[in-house]
């Protein structure tokens, strides 16, 4: 990569190439969705094995999707550090006669000629940016044969959800639409249980009476009002 011509020429393809990943991104999503519409059809004609097999199409475009986005945003990342290495080659060429002037001008103590030799230097990395490592090792998680049948369940449910189509048939019922238990009825409280609770009430507070007879009027109050109640 010695050839900045080359070396821009590789850079060009590159971006060709991420170009062209995104495209296959974009169909794959509109492949995804063409799916999910088979699979809402084949439903609404009670054909579950036809929209089975169309759930587990719509799952493996959507993830050649993901795998797509995943391989050009690597390649953009690769590309920006030959971009930047590109920018560094000519830069690499300029500094030879930098350098040549800042001997010049070290030699006749010119300050304002040094000043102006460092000005232009410093302006050869205005456009350099820090450029992050690579996004991921490897593409992660490559498209499988065979899709796993909860997630051909939910794609299922899900896009029944979608158009409102009743589905029950081979479909395990989400955790969000199961029927929450009732609550027990709290039941009222007894003769034997204020008589407990009063008991309490006197042996934790016998030195304060005043305290007693109040927490006792309350629990008379408590037993006025379950009595109401009930």
């Amino acid at each position: 990569m010695g050839n900045p011509e080359k070396l821009m020429t590789q850079i060009f393809d590159l971006k060709f190439t991420s170009k062209s990943l995104q495209r296959q991104a974009r169909k794959c999503e509109k492949e995804e969705k063409e799916q999910k519409l088979k699979v809402k059809k084949a439903i609404e004609k009670g054909n579950m094995d036809g929209a089975r097999i169309y759930a587990e199409n719509a799952i493996r475009k959507r993830t050649e999707h993901m795998n797509y986005l995943r391989l050009a945003s690597r390649l953009d990342a690769v590309v920006a550090r030959l971009d930047t290495q590109a920018k560094m080659q000519v830069i690499g060429k300029s500094m030879g006669n930098i350098v040549k002037s800042l001997d010049s001008a070290l030699a006749t103590g010119n300050l304002q000629k040094m000043s102006e030799t460092m000005d232009n230097f410093e302006r050869q990395f205005v456009n350099m940016e820090v450029q992050a490592e690579f996004m991921e090792g490897a593409m992660a998680g490559s498209t499988s044969l065979s899709t796993p049948e909860t997630e051909v369940n939910s794609l299922m449910q899900q896009v029944a959800d979608d158009y409102g189509l009743e589905v029950s048939v081979g479909l395990p019922q989400a955790a969000a639409h199961a029927i929450p238990a009732a609550k027990e009825k709290e039941k009222p409280v007894d003769e034997d249980d204020l008589s407990r609770r009063l008991a309490e009430l006197k042996a934790r507070d016998m030195f304060n009476p005043d305290f007693s007879q109040a927490a006792m009027s309350h629990c008379h109050e408590d037993h006025y009002s379950n009595l109401l109640d009930s």
